[in-house]
């Protein structure tokens, strides 16, 4: 049976046809989420899981790069994903529908509320080195100046962009979750996370990714990945960690603090009652139960 047509995604920043140039072979892992997700606290749980508890190979963003973004040419990017002798773990912030479904690799969604998400995103603008060159063409990222929290998220809330152009509108984080929601039990190794199951029991969930990926592991080493996986423990070890690939001010901001309810905070309740509305129009009935449960 030939593959199944996959749908391109192009940002200023990222392209989802670089995953031509990638041979997934059996044992991949690939992590898929739109921005603020919990992608970087999933695959940290992911490489420790394969590598051990101890210190990592390589950084991060090295060892489990974002396989869309224009910042590599994406030969040499897959020249050193064809070197890894090891399981590997890619990251892409591409639906599922942009990205080559192969038998045998293990597709990991990461979710979270998406009113949280967008706090962190707003928070993660004012780190960004927008002003200098961020992609291989030597384009800078855009930069306008944006109002406070309060206002962007009413904005956030109400736009109505094309989701598959703008992916980290609420129609675009909506068209992700969605689309892997539907595949959850489709022909394909596709598990979704909840941000919230990490934060509440951190050790269950490197228990049941361990589990759905089929690595061996005691009790004492779980907890060891889930000691050195706590976001304190990342934030700490945020040069390490951060994907960072010369575009982030400040490392350890990466981290700012990856709560639960600080986008029902910051919004009033006049938007709490747009996005309600906005969120039933967009995704299935149970997709939005597990999101805000």
């Amino acid at each position: 049976m030939p593959p199944t047509p996959r749908r391109r995604y192009r940002s200023a920043d990222e392209d989802s046809a670089r995953w031509d140039a990638v041979a997934l072979r059996p044992g991949d892992v690939v992590v898929s989420s739109r921005s603020k997700h919990g992608t970087t606290w999933v695959q940290a749980v992911l490489l420790h899981l394969v590598h051990g508890p101890g210190p990592l190979p390589n950084r991060l963003p090295l060892l489990s790069p974002w396989v869309d973004h224009l910042v590599e040419p994406v030969e040499r990017l897959a020249e050193r994903l064809a070197a890894q002798g090891h399981r590997r773990v890619l990251k892409t912030h591409t639906p599922l529908d942009g990205v080559p479904l192969v038998p045998g690799v293990t597709y990991v969604v990461p979710a979270r509320h998406p009113l949280d998400a967008a706090v962190s995103l707003f928070h993660q603008g004012s780190n960004l080195r927008r002003a200098a060159p961020a992609r291989e063409d030597g384009a800078a990222l855009p930069g306008p100046g944006r109002p406070p929290l309060g206002q962007w998220l009413a904005r956030w809330v109400d736009d109505d962009p094309a989701p598959g152009e703008a992916l980290d509108s609420l129609p675009g984080v909506a068209l992700h979750l969605g689309d892997a929601w539907r595949r959850r039990h489709g022909p394909h190794d596709v598990a979704l996370v909840h941000h919230a199951d990490l934060l509440v029991d951190l050790p269950g969930s490197v228990r049941r990714l361990a589990d759905r990926l089929g690595v061996e592991t005691t009790d004492e080493q779980v907890g060891a990945v889930a000691d050195v996986t706590s976001f304190t423990a990342m934030r700490g070890r945020a040069d390490e960690l951060a994907p960072d690939v010369g575009v982030l001010r400040d490392r350890r901001a990466f981290f700012r603090g990856g709560r639960s309810g600080d986008g029902r905070a910051a919004a009033s309740p006049d938007v709490l009652a747009r996005y309600a509305a906005r969120m039933r129009a967009l995704v299935p009935d149970d997709l939005r139960a597990w999101l805000h449960r």
